[in-house]
């Protein structure tokens, strides 16, 4: 099964090459695309310096930052024309182990439609998070997984394996959510095509080099659109309505 790697990075210049080069040993097989947003930090012209020298890397240039959602929107959609059967999704910061690529392409490949790199199954965890960012963070998502009737416990986490064609069966494209209620809104969407959820342990380490993305204006937004999507599901449900 062919595989390809979807890497949305602004200002990673600090961490692109090592990365590529990680990914690229680590899973020899998979394409890469990158999808950089004009980064100032000259991070695409170091991805296109790599790519001519690595092969198999492609680099989608977007005239600026526009978002998370945005840059796997228009990844997800020029990946997604029949010639990849897996798509993998994950952070450019080491955050998560391109070691780790392997497993997701093998539980694809055993079955599953999608393949979570889950912080809250048995054996995943963070590390060097202060306790309020670990209770932020599992509250969040206990609350996501309880409005919205998933299963996933970690309906946040970017390190993923997409079946193609079940990806492409929910349209990303169509998708509104920016930001990491992106990721969220793929889970809801694929749960209620009947897709099937794998989580597999990953331990999410926080970046080295270069400065997060997170903010507290993202998180607000995630809860807030979450709400929306599970009181208007709700609503149907109690009104008979699809």
């Amino acid at each position: 099964m062919r595989s390809v790697l979807v890497l949305p990075t602004y200002n990673e210049s600090d961490n692109i090459e090592p990365f590529l080069r990680a990914v690229r040993e680590a899973s020899p097989a998979t394409d890469i695309l990158v999808v950089d947003d004009n980064s100032p930090d000259g991070t695409g012209l170091v991805a296109d310096r790599l790519a001519e020298e690595l092969g198999r890397i492609d680099v989608l240039h977007r005239p600026g930052k526009a978002g998370l959602g945005s840059a796997y929107r228009a990844g997800f959609n020029k990946v997604l024309d029949g010639s990849y059967d897996i798509i993998i999704s994950m952070d450019a910061d080491f955050s998560h182990d391109p070691s780790r690529i392997p497993d997701f392409v093998r539980l694809i490949t055993d079955g599953a439609d999608i393949v979570i790199g889950s912080r809250y199954v048995t054996g995943g965890g963070t590390t060097d998070w202060p306790v309020r960012r670990q209770l932020l963070s599992r509250w969040g998502n206990a609350y996501t997984r309880s409005i919205l009737g998933v299963a996933a416990r970690d309906c946040t986490s970017g390190y993923r394996a997409y079946r193609a064609t079940a990806l492409a069966k929910i349209d990303p494209t169509s998708t509104s959510a920016e930001g990491y209620a992106f990721l969220t809104e793929l889970v809801r969407r694929l749960t209620r095509e009947g897709a099937s959820v794998v989580e597999t342990p990953i331990i999410f380490r926080d970046r080295t080099r270069g400065k997060s993305k997170m903010s507290g204006r993202i998180i607000i937004e995630s809860m807030l659109l979450v709400t929306r999507w599970g009181m208007g599901d709700r609503f149907k449900r109690l009104f008979g309505r699809n």
